[in-house]
């Protein structure tokens, strides 16, 4: 079942149509009926490619959020073999939010590491929406402790509004497993690769991103901030969250001029949540090359690149 998002309103009236016409009988009204749907159709997917031809930063936001939206999980089960999953933080407890493990990419060893936000109600209660606490940047830690003993590249997958900010997560020191998180990417010897398949948010999101590429999907996002605690904060009003993403340049286009993201992977028409099987594929396109072209440059190549990637973050400028 497909879900409409609020600018896309008057592409759910036509196709509404055209699933009534294509509903009735099959009798000479039918035939007339089933005609008219397939123009309705053909109106449809054109209007489809004209909205997201010239997407605004909040509607990007919008996309970036969708539920039917595929997840970590989604890209894990379907892009890599043999995935264990590995648990716990060996101090406190499993978060739910971050799931780790080991696995095979074209019969290549990897560990894997990524948000989960859920489908439905019951597992985005589970997954509390994936925003993490501080024990799922430690059992990320681990993870990549694991993976740099035994010289296995990393990749990780980043889709979470931010890190869980309740009273539990801030006495458990949610500010300082996310630095040292930061920092053991910055340390591994091997090849961090991190992808952004739907929002990435403030430092839940940066805590798995600092790698040597960062790739993100054509719609997703990746800012300090979400545009609404932008505007909260800037002009006490949530409500101007249009002007506060335009403002963020939390787009992959805009990022990408910025030189703070790598590369960005082309999303199917209508966005990811409309053909699953088809982004999925990209990203695995796109994931080969890059961990082909890192596989190239040793340990101490890769750290150097790393380090510097970051310390020259904001030295860039849109023309």
């Amino acid at each position: 079942m497909q879900i409409y998002l609020e600018f896309e309103k008057s592409l759910a009236e036509i196709d509404g149509k055209a699933q009534e016409l294509r509903a009735l009988d099959n009798s000479g009204k039918g035939i007339n009926a089933i005609s008219e749907a397939s123009a309705l159709e053909k109106k449809s997917k054109q209007l489809l490619k004209d909205l997201y031809g010239n997407l605004s930063p909040w509607r990007k936001c919008q996309v970036a959020r969708h539920a039917l939206r595929p997840h970590s999980m989604d890209y894990i089960n379907q892009l890599f073999t043999e995935f264990t999953i590995l648990a716990g933080d060996r101090n406190f407890s499993d978060d739910k939010a971050i799931v780790g493990g080991l696995a095979r990419f074209n019969d290549r060893p990897l560990m894997v590491i990524g948000h989960e936000k859920g489908h439905d109600t019951n597992s985005r209660l589970f997954r509390n929406f994936g925003m993490s606490r501080p024990e799922g940047y430690r059992k990320a830690q681990r993870l990549m402790d694991m993976a740099d003993r035994f010289k296995i590249p990393i990749v990780t997958l980043v889709d979470t509004p931010g890190a869980y900010p309740g009273k539990g997560a801030e006495e458990r020191g949610q500010a300082e497993a996310i630095a040292r998180t930061i920092e053991k990417c910055l340390n591994v010897k091997v090849p961090l690769v991190s992808i952004i398949i739907g929002e990435g948010g403030s430092g839940g999101a940066v805590a798995l991103a600092t790698a040597n590429k960062v790739i993100m999907l054509e719609h997703s996002i990746y800012s300090v901030i979400s545009p609404e605690g932008c505007a909260s904060i800037l002009w006490k009003d949530p409500e101007k969250m249009r002007e506060a993403a335009e403002a963020l340049k939390l787009t992959a286009q805009n990022l990408l001029e910025l030189k703070i993201i790598d590369k960005i992977v082309p999303e199917p028409v209508g966005g990811a949540q409309r053909n699953k099987q088809e982004i999925i594929k990209n990203v695995g396109v796109v994931l080969d090359n890059v961990l082909s072209e890192l596989e190239k440059s040793s340990s101490t190549e890769l750290m150097k690149e790393r380090r510097e990637k970051f310390l020259h973050l904001g030295s860039h400028r849109i023309s």
